[in-house]
This record gives C-alpha cells, structure tokens and sequence, in this order.
C-alpha cells in the first residue's frame, strides 16, 4: 500500500438516502435512523427515530460521517441502521477500522473546510472519496497498536462522563429531596405555596436576599489581574480590580437568562448579571442552590433579548429553613459538586492526552512498533 492513498482506496462508502417520511417513528418499529450529527455521542449514535422503509443501511463496524452541516464529525456504528442524507457509512478494507476512526477525527477540521452550500455547507461523495489517507502506509499491525491506544485513552473520557452524568442527575434528585423534604425528617405544613417542612418559613424573594444589577466594564477597560469579571454565562475574563467582595452569587439578567453562578472570591458582576447585594444573614452556598431551584427562566421579560426583572423576581415568594439547614445543605450538596469537578477535571486531561496522542502517533512523532497489543 502506497504511503498516500484516498480514501475510497482504503473504504467502501455508502451515502445515506432519505426513507418516506410515512415511515418514521419513535416507538421502535423497524431500523434505526441516523441523520446527522445530533444523533452522535461520545463515539456510538443514540437512536431516537425509526423507520420502516429504509434506503441505505450502515452495518455493525462502520464508520458513520455527518456529510451535511456540520461536516467530518465521526461516529461507530454499533448495528444495522438507517442512514439520511445527512450520513455516509464508512467501510474499512484493508486498513484497521479504528486506525482510519481515528485518523479521520485528526482531519476532521480539513474535512469540514472542503464544505460548500448557500444554506449549509456539505459535502458529496466525490469529495469524500478523495481524502488523502495520508498515514494509510503505516504496517497493519502498527495501526492496531495506534488504534488500541488512542481506544484505551477515548474509553477513559467516556468513562468520566458516565461519572459526570451519574453524579449530576445524583445533584438533581438531592436537590429536589433536600428542597422538598429538609434534613431533619420533619412533618410537613401546608402553605400557600403547597407543603414544606414545618421549620421552615415563607416570605418574598426579598426578604431573603436583595438582587442588584451589576456594573458595565468593556474588555478594553480591563487590566490584567486576577479578579474574575463574570458574566451571565459565568467567569468571562479577569480584571485587576472587585467591585464586591466575596462570597457571591450571581444570576444571568440578559443572554444567559437565570444561569446561577457562585464565586467563593472577591469579583465583579457584569453588567449582564443580578448579584446578591444583601444576603440578610443568610447562607450565600445555600442562596445558590435554591436560586437554581426556581427555574428564573420562567420570568423572561425581553421581547427580542432574554431579559430577567429583578422587581419579578424579588415578589415571587419561596420556602427557606433556618440557618442550621441552610448550612448543612449547601456543604452536603456542595460535597457532590466537587466530585463533578473532579472528574471534569480527569476528562479534560484525558481529551489534552487525546488530542496530543492524535498528532504524535498519527505523524509518527511517536512510534509503536515495540509495544505488545494482547
């Protein structure tokens, strides 16, 4: 095999067809139907359509290759399906399957160059069968031991994020038992906004706590420092100087509508913010959780740009328990969040191994000939 080949000389491929839509469902019945990008995960597609009728099938060990914006993200398939214009199938021959997976992923970005359309960039089976493999030339059994590692490193990503996912659905459930029920066991009473426990009270938003907006600064107006400028979408940039000090507690006003953030420092709350002015003696960890409990989306008050009122907000009333409580439930569900962090902070150095792996063993930075694949 020549050291540069494209890539219908490594591949069959098979460009997705639409089936009639009379065909579609989402109970089961028939194949499952892959049309683009939004039906890829880590590395396997997740069903959500069906279809009777189908056109063009991918088989279990393709690759599959969202052809139709965006263009060059890949996928395995994992059985029998049904793939839509959106797709084309990927069958290996005479190269390792996970090697080109992978080589494909390296090229992803020259892939999505070679897009073209007035409404939506794609590309046609021409172009696709005349990517360069550029590494096709590596022996065989080089590119097992290439593809086994970078499989072993992926494997160790879509680990973290079953973690990630697991612990985060965990915060919700304990969040909602913790909101609903307290920490102490205690009966409940009937209120106006509906049961709680009986130590807790009801009032207005503010006379829990006091939203203020926050204060405009341009990326032209900040120097360098180490007090994070955050926004409603959370730490934007850092600037030199705080315009409150911390602890915080934040909500998107515009944009990122009712987004909380917590910032355990000293810092400055954009302008496209409401931050906590006045936490009236209470627990600014466990003000951050029940922010999030109150869905402040709902509150939307923009007619073209999400926009948040904080004079909404402050008359909605809410339940809160004494300060004993307040405590004890900001550190139980805090103690879970630092758990997500560090697993997102073990993914991250699994994706920066992952990509560094990518470049080296692809370009032969790096070679495997000597390690033994059982």
């Amino acid at each position: 095999m020549s050291a540069a080949v494209m890539l219908s000389d490594v591949a069959e491929l098979v460009m997705g067809q639409s089936p009639p839509s009379t065909s579609y469902n989402d109970a089961g019945d028939g194949l499952p139907f892959y049309q683009g990008k939004t039906d890829f995960g880590a590395t396997y597609p997740t069903p959500r359509i069906y279809c009777r009728e189908p056109k063009k099938l991918a088989v279990a060990g393709d690759i599959l290759m969202s052809v139709r914006a965006p263009v060059g993200a890949t996928n395995l398939c994992d059985r029998q399906a049904c793939i839509g214009r959106g797709i084309a199938a990927i069958r290996a021959k005479g190269i390792n399957r996970d090697f080109l997976y992978f080589y494909l992923k390296k090229i992803e970005s020259y892939i999505d160059s070679l897009g073209s359309g007035a409404i939506f960039k794609a590309i046609n089976k021409s172009q696709l069968a005349e990517l360069p493999i550029n590494e096709a030339g590596i022996p065989l059994p080089e590119q097992k031991k290439i593809a086994h590692i970078l499989s072993t490193v992926q494997r160790a990503i879509e680990a973290q994020e079953r973690i990630i996912q697991t612990t985060t659905e965990l915060k919700k459930t304990l969040m909602h038992k913790l909101f609903t029920e307290g920490t102490r066991g205690e009966p409940q009473k009937q209120t106006e906004i509906g049961p709680i426990p009986e130590s807790w009270e009801v009032d207005r938003f503010d006379a829990f706590c006091i939203l203020q907006r926050g204060f405009d600064i341009t990326r032209k107006q900040q120097r360098p420092g180490k007090i994070p400028v955050v926004s409603s979408g959370g730490i934007a940039s850092c600037h030199n100087e705080a315009k409150v000090k911390g602890p915080g507690v934040m909500i998107g006003r515009k944009g990122s509508l009712g987004t909380v953030h917590y910032i355990p420092t000293d810092y400055w709350p954009h302008d496209t913010t409401l931050w906590v002015k006045d936490f009236k003696g209470h627990d600014p960890r466990f003000t951050s959780y029940l922010l999030e409990t109150l869905d402040l989306k709902r509150f939307d008050t923009g007619a073209a740009n999400p926009t948040l009122n904080r004079n909404i907000v402050h008359a909605e009333k809410i339940a809160f328990p004494p300060e004993d409580q307040q405590k004890e439930i900001g550190r139980t569900l805090q103690s879970v969040e630092d758990k997500i962090l560090i697993h997102e902070r073990q993914k991250h150095s699994f994706e920066d191994l992952f990509r560094t792996l990518l470049h080296e063993l692809m370009t032969a930075e790096i070679r495997v000939r000597e390690i033994e694949i059982t």
